[in-house]
């Protein structure tokens, strides 16, 4: 069977990876098939480059993505872009429903970052106040 999964590479505490067309036998870093794309977690917000084409291609002929490839794949639009070329769709609609998806992924994910903010500024003036209220 055939995986699409990470590859580390990188530093120690700095990783980054390949995101890969492997055999699910294989080691995590041992021999692959095809490199589709890399992912860097450690810049804010995370940097991926996937060949959208290869990654379908994979998928197609029944290639299963790990779980966190899955998400890459989803936020990137390749699964979108799979799925309206299923239905059809000319490949100028298609273009532009990816981009707009990208547009709303990215706005989701500042909207919950500003959220994670208040929530953490939150507690610590929860926790400030039961400890004053203590003392």
């Amino acid at each position: 069977m055939v995986k699409l999964r990470l590859r580390r590479k990188g530093s120690k505490h700095h990783p980054v990876y390949d995101i890969v067309a492997v055999d699910a036998r294989a080691k995590r870093d041992g021999a692959f098939l095809e490199r589709l794309g890399y992912y860097d977690p450690n810049t804010t917000p995370s940097t991926f480059k996937i060949d959208h084409n290869r990654a379908i291609y994979w998928l197609n002929v029944g290639a299963q993505p790990t779980l966190v490839v899955h998400n890459i794949l989803s936020y990137d639009g390749v699964l979108l872009r799979r799925a309206l070329s299923f239905k059809g769709k000319p490949e100028e609609e298609i273009n532009e429903s990816v981009e707009k998806h990208k547009q709303i992924a990215k706005a989701r994910y500042l909207r919950r970052k500003e959220l994670r903010k208040k929530r953490a500024a939150a507690k610590k003036k929860a926790e400030a106040a039961a400890a004053e209220k203590k003392e």
